[in-house]
């Protein structure tokens, strides 16, 4: 099976999204000189010409692709073609309304923006299949070809009929009786039980709270529904003239896809990344949204977008301080990427993304933005033989579950201060700031290379699962556990006792009598070997076998246990403030054995290994001297190390 590798060789690809429709052709030749100059490797092309290539039903204009792959070729540039079915023609929503989403209330989502399909829709499907297989049989063979790109950021949900057919088949397939679904959802609740198959929809706009269980069930749906349109395309370009990696680019930590099932259908795992230049921890969230990826794609993975600049979709929209790109794209390389791209290369000039940033911004050459990114290409340039196809160890790892996820978003739910991926974050922060390089892991993955797993929430957890955890740490492994989780079962029925059996065993726990979530801006006061802060939430609990680590010193809950251990199992059944989860995980990290990747490291500074290489990244809002024993080489710079590195703002060294 082909892999990131068969596209980069010994480098690191290096460029972004090419739109050449949206240019005059002499505009054509000024891009590749611009790309020679910046070391631009590959570009993407095609993801949103299906207008221009299918410009009426049937009809086919690759003349301008032609030269596009043929420039790209003689230039020495790869291309990473996509599929351009992320958004149809204004042909087909006026033709064929039917392939129009609809949204929960009933209405249309209409044409003139983009991913305005709805997946199920067997009219769509098949004028995505026609305009796929022709690429694939006009390209397939072309020798600029690095890789395809099949659709883009799928992100559609639709709740039309045709949807609902589909669900109906989806459900049949899952639960193969009506019985057993009424079972799984709990029907003989509110008088919800269905007798035929026909009278099940999806959980559309209602008079009062949904079905949970129907709703878990349409979030699985939907992901494997958008997952047939991906798979559908990937099958026709891999049975092309020459058989060539395949990717889809995910967007980050997004609610509708179980990435965990998409990245075992990709050659090669890609992500779009945007961090907020004024989210003073945007570097973590870029290293967690990395981490994830990594461990998606179990090696090596792909950049596929992110801003050289501004983007144009947050409230306000600043640019990225002087070596910021820099900075984030050299942790991207650090935390696993083979690739670094951008959207896009050449600024738009019209359109909805005008004010979104591009390699080449309005300024042209000239400017600041295009600079920099010539100097990101020289510093890849100079990396690409010696980090490329290198891993990432890593001996700590986070759990996540999309499941787990849809079900704890339900509307009637304990507390809706509590946001899963914000509990994931805080935990992510705490081991990134103690500088342990973190895997993450799906709840039933072998976890056993692994000295510490760590459970940020998983409120849903399967027998499976549940199993893995006590089979880890029955093995010696150690795992902190996170609150509410093992709460409910696949079909979100909750455990009696407020959690598994076998994970209140295996945490030294005999009831949970209550859960106790905080109002906004609530704290409780615990203590133990130190005291913190309690955020979110807490339980009343009944101990077994558990040493209380910490206690509760205020509130409703007052003397009870707040931290438990159980030999190599601990559970925490609030979320402590930021310093004080940072120095309980480090602690029960150095117990496990794991340390820092650097000793003594300062504040703001990332220490990262990759392969042979240590990759220091400065964080910080001025610039940081560091420490780091023995003598090295800087590869950046080709200069000689002898335990003292300084680093200026956003500065990045890599040492040999």
């Amino acid at each position: 099976m082909p892999s990131l590798s068969d596209a980069t060789g010994s480098r690191v690809l290096f460029g972004g999204d090419y739109n050449p429709e949206q240019w005059p052709e002499e505009t054509w030749l000024d891009d590749v000189r611009l790309m020679k100059d910046a070391g631009v490797t590959s570009v993407t092309v095609g993801v949103f010409s299906w207008a221009r290539i299918e410009p009426r039903p049937g009809e086919r204009d690759f003349g301008w692709l032609d030269r596009v792959m043929d420039l790209m070729h003689r230039h020495g540039i790869g291309v990473v073609l996509a599929t351009p079915t992320a958004s149809p023609p204004a042909w087909m929503g006026n033709r064929h309304p039917e392939t129009l989403p609809r949204a929960e209330d009933g209405s249309v989502v209409w044409y003139g923006s983009r991913q305005h399909f709805c997946p199920s829709s067997p009219v769509y499907r098949s004028y995505a299949a026609a305009i796929t297989k022709d690429l694939a049989a006009r390209y397939g063979d072309h020798p600029a070809l690095l890789m395809w790109h099949i659709n883009n950021e799928y992100c559609t949900f639709c709740w039309c009929d045709e949807t609902a057919r589909h669900f109906r088949r989806w459900l049949r397939h899952r639960y193969t009786t009506i019985e057993a679904l009424n079972e799984a959802w709990g029907t003989a609740f509110w008088s919800q039980r269905y007798d035929a198959w026909e009278e099940v929809i999806p959980p559309r706009k209602a008079q009062y709270l949904r079905n949970p269980a129907c709703v878990l069930d349409f979030r699985r749906f939907t992901s494997d529904a958008l997952l047939e349109c991906c798979t559908a395309e990937r099958d026709i370009v891999v049975a092309s003239a020459r058989r060539t990696p395949v990717t889809t680019n995910f967007m980050p930590f997004w609610i509708g896809q179980d990435a965990w099932t998409w990245a075992e259908e990709e050659d090669v795992v890609s992500v779009d990344v945007y961090p907020d230049p004024t989210d003073p921890l945007a570097g973590q969230y870029g290293a967690m949204i990395q981490d994830m990826t990594r461990s998606q794609a179990r090696g090596p993975w792909m950049v596929m977008e992110q801003a050289a600049g501004a983007v144009n979709f947050r409230p306000v929209n600043v640019p990225k301080p002087r070596g910021l790109g820099r900075l984030w794209s050299l942790q991207a390389v650090a935390r696993g990427a083979d690739a670094v791209c951008h959207f896009q290369w050449r600024q738009s000039r019209q359109g909805a993304e005008k004010f979104h940033s591009a390699m080449v911004s309005h300024a042209g050459e000239h400017g600041r933005t295009y600079q920099e990114i010539k100097r990101i290409g020289a510093d890849l340039a100079r990396l690409g033989e010696r980090v490329a196809g290198a891993p990432v160890p890593a001996e700590v790892a986070i759990l996540h579950d999309w499941n787990s996820w849809w079900a704890d978003e339900q509307e009637g739910r304990p507390s809706a201060e509590v946001h899963y991926p914000t509990v994931v974050r805080a935990w992510h922060r705490a081991l990134w700031e103690a500088g342990l390089t973190t895997d993450f892991a799906h709840p039933a993955h072998d976890l056993g290379r692994y000295s510490l797993v760590v459970v940020p929430r998983l409120y849903l957890l399967g027998d499976a699962a549940v199993d893995n955890l006590v089979a880890y740490v029955r093995g010696g492994g150690t795992l902190v556990c996170g609150f509410q989780s093992g709460a409910a079962d696949e079909d979100d029925r909750i455990r009696p006792g407020g959690m598994d059996e076998r994970l209140r065993d295996l945490f030294g726990i005999r009831l949970v009598h209550e859960w106790w979530p905080l109002p906004e801006g609530e704290e409780l006061v615990c203590d133990g070997d130190r005291s913190f802060r309690g955020l979110l939430w807490a339980e009343e609990l009944e101990t077994s076998t558990a040493e209380t680590v910490a206690t509760y010193r205020s509130g409703e809950v007052e003397g009870l246990p707040a931290l438990l251990r159980n030999g190599r199992a601990w559970y925490f059944s609030t979320l402590p403030d930021p310093a004080a989860l940072r120095a309980l995980l480090t602690e029960v990290a150095h117990e496990a054995g794991v340390r820092p990747v650097l000793e003594g490291r300062p504040a703001g500074l990332e220490a990262v290994r990759r392969g042979d290489l240590l990759f220091l990244l400065n964080h910080a809002p001025g610039p940081l001297t560091v420490t780091v024993p023995g003598r090295h080489r800087e590869l950046l710079t080709d200069s000689p190390v002898d335990g003292v590195v300084h680093l200026e703002r956003h500065g990045v060294a890599v040492l040999a």
